[in-house]
């Protein structure tokens, strides 16, 4: 055989490999809470908290974002179990003195962003991630002391 049709035999296997790897976990990596709050959203100190079962498993993270230009956080719930397959997830922020803000919905990837003015107030937030399966496990994590009060 000659060396470009060996070339592209080799080419052809490898862009057929190529498409039966699943691009949930990679597409699901591309996601980050920054990226999802938008431009001029930064983690705070322990503004991030795993979403836990009772038995350990973690189905993903919470995270609680501020933005010093125009005053809000911002809280994004990222799937680390189930990514690609739409399960009830949830993201809430309460602001001190007001009532809970929440995005809840069968998602893929991510719940959120779930946007507040805070500014000179105490936040705190919490994320709900369901088992896709019937009588499965339910994750939860967040913080509940109101803290991350920007002046």
């Amino acid at each position: 055989m000659r060396k470009s049709a060996k070339t592209a035999l080799v080419a052809a296997g490898l862009a057929v490999g190529a498409f039966t790897v699943s691009p949930a976990p990679a597409i699901a990596a591309a996601y980050s809470p920054e990226g999802v709050c938008g431009a001029g959203y930064a983690r705070v100190s322990d503004g991030s908290r795993a979403v836990k079962t009772p038995s350990g498993s973690t189905f993903g993270h919470v995270y609680l974002l501020y933005n010093s230009s125009n005053g809000y956080n911002c809280v994004v719930t990222i799937k680390k179990s189930y990514v690609g397959t739409a399960t009830l997830t949830m993201a809430t922020l309460q602001v001190e003195g007001s009532k809970p803000v929440t995005d809840s919905k069968s998602y893929k990837y991510y719940a959120g962003p779930v946007k507040a003015s805070a500014k000179g107030k105490c936040v705190r937030y919490s994320a709900v991630i369901y088992d896709t399966r019937t009588q499965g496990e339910v994750a939860q994590g967040g913080r509940s002391a109101y803290l991350n009060c920007k002046k």
